[in-house]
């Protein structure tokens, strides 16, 4: 089995930084807590997000957090990345997971109980379920109420996390559902500090989950 601690998932947005900066960003974020690491971008060539997703890679190292990257299977395989999320208009779950093989981790957007259970089926490690909330990052999200959250974790046996909008003043309605964790993308990379802010949230996390 794959192992990965889905408490405090990171989800990287690099907009408006310098890469210096947004480096700087994703080791405080490291070195606060986060548990799990998603490199997400959509406007970078191939060349350029391989380049990047090498740097992120070796930081996520020094604090042996697995890197996941966004959409792209290719990306994560140059690189050796720990593994991949995909989301609905990507490649499929099964596709995916026949590509990275059977040691890394393949991660999958869910917004139903039959879509989790399909993304379950065909070999995904976690669920990332939402938006929670609207987010002010540029993937579009389609709203998810805590009832579907609260049924798709009853219904398949991976850890699920909740994502969207969420930040340490909003995550409480995530209380008594059976996440195993919830991914953060501004709440971190917007912070004025973001190991202190990772820290409080790893903290929440930990309650939330009874970890």
């Amino acid at each position: 089995m794959r192992k990965f601690d889905p408490r405090l998932y990171f989800i990287t947005d690099s907009t408006g930084f310098s890469e210096e900066e947004f480096l700087y960003r994703v080791e405080q974020a490291l070195m606060g807590g986060a548990t799990l690491l998603q490199l997400r971008e959509k406007e970078k060539s191939t060349r350029e997000y391989i380049d990047l997703a090498q740097k992120v890679h070796a930081v996520a190292k020094r604090y042996n957090v697995p890197l996941i990257i966004d959409d792209r299977a290719d990306v994560a395989l140059a690189i050796d990345a720990e593994g991949v999320h995909v989301g609905a208009s990507d490649m499929p779950v099964a596709a995916a997971r026949k590509l990275m093989g059977e040691h890394k981790i393949v991660g999958a957007t869910a917004k139903t109980v039959p879509w989790a259970r399909e993304a379950y089926e065909q070999g995904a490690d976690y669920l990332g379920v939402g938006a929670i909330y609207p987010t002010t990052t540029k993937v579009k999200t389609v709203l998810t109420s805590a009832e579907t959250l609260d049924a798709i974790c009853k219904a398949v046996p991976i850890p699920v996390n909740a994502i969207g909008g969420l930040n340490k003043n909003n995550v409480q309605i995530l209380e008594g559902i059976g996440i195993a964790g919830f991914c953060v993308v501004s709440a971190i990379m917007k912070a004025a500090d973001t190991k202190a802010e990772a820290e409080i949230l790893l903290d929440i996390a930990k309650k939330l989950t009874k970890q």
